[in-house]
Parts: C-alpha cells; structure tokens; sequence
C-alpha cells in the first residue's frame, strides 16, 4: 500500500489517472499530453505500473495502459476507514498492507 500512496503522491500520476478513467490510452498519448521528456513519463507509469495502479497491454507497436481499479478501491477503502465512514475493520486492513 505504501507504493500506492506514493505513487498517487505526484500530480503528474493524479492526472494520468484521471485520464485513464475514460478508458485504455496509448503510452504516445499519454506522453503527448505532458510537456516533458519521454524517459520521465515512462518512469510515472512504471511509479503507477508498479503501484497496481494501472497495467499495460501490448497492442501491435504500442503499450496501452488501463486503469486498474481494484487498488484505487482498496486506497478508498483504507482512508475511508480512516475517516470513519468506511466499513473495513483494522484486521481487514492490516491484511492488505
């Protein structure tokens, strides 16, 4: 969960996220809506790809990447726990940390 939450700490990895909400994008697409180096990009979608944030698919040349929503459930999970609004109890957490 650590790697969760570190990952999601950068606004360049919010935003990626935001736009794979829509749906599956190619690594093209997602570099050519950032004003930034291609090695940097790749690193934020290695930060999110090794977070289980989002997995990429090999379509012909390219790489897309789909969201994976299940980890972004699991990081609601915990802090709506934490908030108190949640229903997981702390065993339930502690097994997924």
């Amino acid at each position: 969960m650590n790697a969760l939450f570190k990952a999601l700490s950068h606004p360049v990895r919010r935003r990626i996220i935001e736009m794979l909400r829509k749906g599956p994008m190619a690594s093209g697409d997602i570099a050519s809506a950032f004003d930034m180096s291609w090695p940097t990009v790749t690193g934020h979608l290695n930060a999110l790809k090794d977070a289980g944030l989002v997995s990429p698919e090999r379509e012909g040349a390219s790489i897309r990447y789909r969201l994976e929503i299940s980890a972004v459930e699991e990081a609601m999970a915990f802090l709506m726990d934490i908030a108190g609004t949640g229903r997981a109890t702390n065993e339930d957490v502690e097994k997924k940390s």
